[in-house]
């Protein structure tokens, strides 16, 4: 089981990264802070000072279509905010 799925890189997360330290990732539902934090440590290298997680719901959609009324809806996930000592940091892309 892996627990690190993928890292999120948005506009938002770079932002944090270049200011606060702070790196955001895709990870397993069932896995806490503790395994977070051990997994980033051993993947990257790098020294964990906090874990902030959230799980986010699925967005619901429906579409009017010829046959009628379909519904559906995305996969829920869950993202961890990890923060790096002072002076480490994450290269996502010598990592995929």
């Amino acid at each position: 089981m892996s627990i690190i799925i993928k890292p999120i890189v948005t506009e938002k997360v770079t932002k944090e990264s270049e200011v606060l330290n702070r790196f955001g990732f895709v990870v397993d539902k069932k896995a806490n802070k503790v395994q977070i934090k051990k997994a980033i440590e051993a993947a990257y290298g790098v020294t964990i000072l906090s874990v902030n997680t959230m799980n986010v719901r699925p967005d619901r959609t429906t579409k009017y279509t010829k046959s009628g009324l379909i519904s559906g809806k995305t996969n829920a996930i869950k993202k961890a905010i990890v923060q790096v000592q002072e002076g480490q940091t994450i290269d996502f892309y010598n990592n995929i």
